[in-house]
């Protein structure tokens, strides 16, 4: 079971953005953040069934697809997994105006194999660094993942980032920090709470103070360049019950996002 997982896992890391052949041309093109995989395919699939409107997903870290789409790539919606990727692409124009919407929440939890017996809660004054020896924490990358950006935040506001900061293992996104604890690579790493609750192999160890960071919020957009004409009917699909029940019964925090404009 772990290996097919793990092929699943990495299978989904080599997806990035693809280039719309003729075939793909109707599709609609969602970029999504890596942690939001099998939550936005389900609901892709739950769209199609019933709009007959078909869909197609790239996930990766939420830097490298809004690099992407900064540079023209064609994605008709972008999910992202902070608002500073977000506020990114807003400044450089390439969101539809007032199509920008938070979407959802997430948790920061440090987790272990669930045979290991690693045991270190940060929030509660344990020193992951010592704990850590002389391995490594699997992390997306701080330079520019969102959930490597919070944990930093987070190591910051207890005072461990500085010892702690050598010791990383950085990914380029979440995912792939998951699959490092899980192979054993690493004896720990941190990730969100719905990404740590896809492997029964994986245990929380703790979950660190949601005060330690900023708010983990998924803000949503049709982007500027997008001419499907129904990117708009998704975005407003994303905050419907069909869609807020799949992300919750994935461990998300649903947000109530106010009224879209119709169109």
């Amino acid at each position: 079971m772990l290996r097919s997982l793990f092929a699943s896992l990495i299978f989904a890391l080599a997806i990035f953005a693809p280039a719309v052949s003729a075939q793909d041309g109707e599709r609609l093109t969602v970029f999504a953040a890596a942690s939001t995989t099998d939550a936005v395919t389900e609901v892709l699939e739950r769209f199609e069934a019933e709009t007959g409107v078909a869909g197609v997903a790239s996930f990766a870290s939420s830097s490298t697809l809004a690099r992407q789409i900064a540079a023209g790539a064609p994605a008709d919606v972008y999910i992202s997994a902070n608002l500073s990727w977000m506020d990114h692409l807003d400044a450089r124009k390439a969101l539809r105006a007032d199509s920008r919407l938070g979407l959802l929440g997430n948790r920061l939890v440090l987790v272990s194999a669930a045979g290991s017996g690693f045991d270190c809660d940060p929030g509660a004054g344990c020193d992951l660094a010592a704990a850590l020896g002389d391995q490594r924490l699997a992390v997306g990358d701080p330079d520019h993942v969102p959930a490597g950006l919070y944990t930093k935040q987070a190591l910051q506001a207890l005072d461990q980032w500085e010892s702690v900061a050598p010791k990383l293992a950085p990914t380029s996104d979440v995912r792939a920090a998951l699959v490092l604890v899980a192979r054993g690579e690493t004896p720990a790493g941190i990730v969100y709470a719905t990404d740590a609750a896809l492997l029964p192999e994986l245990r929380v160890v703790a979950a660190l103070p949601a005060g330690s960071h900023d708010p983990i919020v998924y803000p949503a957009a049709v982007t500027a360049e997008s001419a499907h004409p129904a990117a708009a009917d998704f975005l407003r699909y994303l905050t419907g019950p069909e869609a807020r029940a799949v992300f919750a019964r994935h461990g998300f925090t649903v947000i109530a996002p106010p009224p879209l404009p119709s169109g």
